[in-house]
C-alpha cells in the first residue's frame, strides 16, 4: 500500500509524548496512563489524539515538518535543539514584582505558580521580604526537545473536519452541529458553551480555521434560547403557610 502524502492545510489526530531531551523528563502527552505515571495527569484534559492543521505554524517549523513529511499509522521522531523550538532564555525576563501586586488579585504566590501579569504569563520563582521573583520566559526555553508521534488519521468530510477544528480550538464539539455551503459555515452552538468564559477567545480561532480549511468567508454562529415549560396550572395549589414555618 503506497504511503499517503500530507500537505498543507490536511488536519490529522495524532498521538505524541514530548520530552526535555537533556534530562528524558516527559513533560505532555496524549496518553492517559503515561501522564498518571509521571505524576502529571490532569483530570480536566481530555486525553485523545490531538487534532492538527498540517503547515498551520501553531507548532515549531521543525515538527511541522516532521509531521508533514510522516506516515500515517507509523511512529515518529524528532529531536529539536532549543535554537529551533523556544529559544535561548532572556535574563531579562527574570523579574521581581511586589508581593502586594499578587494580593490585589487575591493571589497568594509560591514557587512553581503560573501566574498573569497584564497579558504576560510567567512562573514564580522565589517570593520573601515582601517581593515575588517570577520568570517570564517561555517554560522550554533554553531546552532541548524530543517528540515521538504517530499520526492516527487523516480527517475527511466536512462533519469531521469541523469537529476536529473546534476540539483543536475549543476542547470539545461535542454538542455542535455544522451546517454547509459555498460561501458560509454554519455552528450551532450547545448550551455548555453560553457560560463558559474562554469561548469569546477560542471563537476567534474557530473562525480563522473554519475559514481556511473550507475556503468560505463567513462563518455564523447559531444560539438557541428555549423558554422553559410553564408550570401546570391543573395541579392543586399548596396551602401557604402564614408563619412560614414547614
Amino acid at each position: 500500500m503506497a504511503k499517503k502524502s500530507l500537505k498543507k492545510g490536511d488536519i490529522v489526530r495524532m498521538n505524541y509524548d514530548a520530552y526535555i531531551a537533556d534530562n528524558e523528563k516527559l513533560y505532555d502527552t496524549t496518553y492517559e496512563d503515561k501522564a498518571k505515571e509521571n505524576g502529571m495527569y490532569n483530570e480536566q484534559y481530555k486525553y485523545a489524539p490531538m487534532p492538527y492543521i498540517v503547515g498551520s505554524g501553531k507548532l515549531f517549523p521543525a515538527l511541522d515538518a516532521a509531521i508533514t513529511a510522516a506516515e500515517v499509522g507509523k511512529r515518529t521522531v524528532v529531536e529539536i535543539p532549543s535554537e529551533e523550538g523556544a529559544g535561548a532564555r532572556d535574563p531579562k525576563l527574570l523579574e521581581t514584582h511586589p508581593l502586594r501586586e499578587f494580593h490585589k488579585q487575591e493571589i497568594n504566590p509560591y514557587p512553581g505558580l503560573e501566574v498573569s501579569l497584564g497579558e504576560r504569563r510567567g512562573t514564580v520563582l522565589s517570593v520573601g521580604a515582601g517581593r515575588v521573583k517570577v520568570d517570564f520566559n517561555n517554560p522550554l526555553a533554553g531546552k532541548n526537545l524530543r517528540y515521538e508521534f504517530e499520526i492516527t488519521e487523516v480527517v475527511d468530510g466536512n462533519d469531521g473536519k469541523a469537529r476536529a477544528i473546534l476540539d483543536m480550538d475549543f476542547g470539545t464539539s461535542d454538542g455542535f452541529e455544522f451546517e454547509f455551503d459555498e460561501k458560509k459555515v454554519s455552528v450551532r452552538m450547545p448550551d455548555l458553551v453560553k457560560f463558559n468564559q474562554g469561548w469569546p477567545m477560542s471563537k476567534f480561532r474557530i473562525v480563522s480555521d473554519l475559514r481556511d480549511s473550507f475556503g468560505v468567508d463567513t462563518v455564523e454562529f447559531i444560539e438557541t434560547w428555549t423558554r422553559a415549560p410553564a408550570a401546570d396550572k391543573s395541579a392543586p395549589e399548596e396551602e401557604l403557610n402564614p408563619f412560614g414555618r414547614p
